[in-house]
């Protein structure tokens, strides 16, 4: 493997899938309780050892709700002294003054909060849990009055993607720093969802549009599962320092036992980090591999002069053909 091509430069790391809420795009069908046991704390710092032998990712942690870790701040911790860059994604639930002050103690980089809707109704209608927009209204309180730099994640379906320039405007008025956006893959419970992806038309035209909002230079703005975006950002003479679809190149996903994925939508296992250790499996799992093997796209996307740049979302291909290697299905390209 080509070391320089193919750093592991991110990791997302599902810590659990136990969470307080219930929303119904949730990639890990996240519930109170859960049938598979979470890996042990022992067995967290094992992992974390097997990354910083070889590499320094930014470590993205990850749930269901991390927070509901009884040691998560131990983890982090040992994260930290090994000299790893931690983030935690969180649905802000559970950011009180008392979780940010440790957080910020533990020197965590950066926090993201969910936010799915422009106000109660429409945010609380698709996490499933009344009360979940205020807290994270509150939430954004508390790290600015802690000065603490936090991004705002959002799912876009056709439930919400006509509210994308007001979650825009509320992400800056809560003082975000940034704004990620993800384009629908219908894996876990989003499975009920297929029918409210947006149209091949419709992802084209939000993108677009996503390209005029980060032209304006108020908020980092980063598009999620849409590779398709640099496409565009190509086209209009941008340039286009990273590929769209990370998965298995530069991006690795580990689940709450160990499993290892190319990214968390890609529900395709790729090697067992516990059991193996990160290095062996970034560098001999047969997915990664073939995911870096630009000759093995199929369709559309394995004749498409963007490929290097976009490669076509890989999980989206994979619940759509059962074939992680075909053809992105909702590019415009023909």
């Amino acid at each position: 493997m080509d070391e320089r091509r193919f750093p592991l430069r991110m990791v997302a790391w599902e810590l659990t899938r136990i969470c307080n809420l219930s929303c119904i795009h949730c990639r890990a069908s996240a519930q109170k309780r859960q049938e598979e046991r979470d890996l042990e704390t022992e067995e967290c710092k094992s992992i974390i050892d097997s990354i910083s032998s070889f590499s320094s990712p930014v470590i993205i942690i990850t749930g269901g709700e991390p927070l509901m870790r009884d040691d998560i701040f131990e983890i982090i911790d040992y994260g930290n002294k090994k000299g790893l860059n931690m983030v935690i994604a969180t649905n802000g639930t559970l950011l009180s003054k008392d979780v940010v002050r440790t957080l910020k103690g533990l020197n965590i980089k950066r926090i993201s909060m969910s936010l799915d809707g422009k106000d109660k109704r429409s945010h609380d209608g698709l996490r499933g849990v009344d009360g979940s927009f205020d807290s994270v209204v509150s939430a954004a309180k508390i790290l600015r009055e802690e000065r603490f730099p936090f991004q705002i994640n959002t799912t876009i379906t056709s439930l919400n993607f006509y509210e994308i320039d007001s979650i825009y405007e509320l992400a800056k008025s809560l003082g975000a720093i940034a704004w990620h956006l993800f384009l629908l893959v219908p894996v876990g419970r989003g499975r009920n969802l297929r029918d409210r992806q947006l149209k091949a038309e419709e992802y084209e035209e939000t993108l677009q549009h996503l390209y005029l909002l980060e032209r304006k230079k108020e908020m980092e703005i980063k598009v999620t599962c849409a590779p398709q975006y640099y496409r565009i950002l190509k086209e209009r003479g941008e340039s286009v320092k990273t590929s769209g679809c990370l998965a298995g190149k530069s991006f690795m996903f580990i689940s709450h036992t160990g499993v290892a994925q190319p990214c968390g939508y890609l529900e395709v296992k790729s090697g067992d980090v516990k059991k193996d250790g990160v290095e062996f499996v970034w560098r001999n799992s047969p997915v990664f591999l073939k995911l870096r093997d630009y000759s093995s796209y199929k369709g559309r996307c394995g004749n498409c002069t963007y490929l290097d740049i976009c490669g076509g979302c890989r999980a989206r291909a994979y619940e759509e053909y059962g074939d992680f290697m075909d053809e992105e299905p909702y590019c415009t390209i023909s």
